[in-house]
């Protein structure tokens, strides 16, 4: 089965899916997204590793396990989301120590904020993307929008034969403050070890940039 590579494009809160956060996904060498439902920690660990100049004071489970595979010269090579079941994703984790190659499973969204952290690439099988991967249309101007804004929001995660809804991420009010005042709200959400809040500055920050 042929493979497709594929990036993140961007994290949001679900305003209809309490707790809940769209992670969506972008073929590298097309138009399709592919959006899955991850949890509030996992979406945080994400946007984190996303956002290079964020340093929580104390490592984070996935942190702790990236220091953990460096010490004992773990590498992880890829990331391949291999099977879609009643909505759900399954990820395998390509690693390798010593020259010889593991696979591990793995909950797609502990996959990927390791990905970041290794910087290793994230794969998905061509069916899958055939199955369950949108096009979004956009007309010029929400097209501009779309590409300079990460924070697009899925409210329903795709099944087959249901719509996928695509709105813009809630700000919180974040939109009155200025750089500088939500630098500095970062700053004392990551101090404070407040990631949900962090991530929702971030995406903030990264609009306006």
């Amino acid at each position: 089965m042929s493979l497709v590579r594929l990036k993140i494009k961007g994290i949001s809160y679900s305003q209809t899916q309490n707790g809940a956060y769209a992670l969506i996904l972008n073929e590298v060498e097309g138009d399709r997204k592919l959006p899955i439902v991850i949890g509030a920690f996992e979406a945080q660990s994400i946007a984190i590793a996303l956002e290079k100049e964020i340093k929580p004071p104390r490592p984070l489970t996935h942190d702790l396990f990236k220091n953990f595979a460096t010490r004992f010269d773990i590498v992880i090579k890829q990331v391949i989301i291999h099977k879609l079941v009643d909505g759900v994703f399954y990820s395998s984790i390509i690693c390798e120590r010593d020259k010889i190659e593991e696979i591990i499973d793995a909950r797609t969204s502990d996959a990927i904020a390791l990905a970041l952290r290794f910087n290793a690439p994230i794969f998905t099988y061509k069916t899958i993307l055939d199955k369950a991967g949108i096009f979004l249309k956009f007309s010029p101007k929400d097209k501009e929008k779309e590409e300079n804004d990460e924070s697009i929001m899925v409210d329903e995660i795709l099944q087959e034969g249901e719509t996928v809804e695509i709105e813009s991420g809630a700000t919180d009010g974040y939109t009155e403050l200025s750089i500088d005042e939500l630098n500095k709200e970062l700053e004392k959400a990551v101090a404070s070890e407040d990631y949900e809040k962090a991530a929702k500055l971030r995406d903030e920050i990264s609009k306006r940039n």
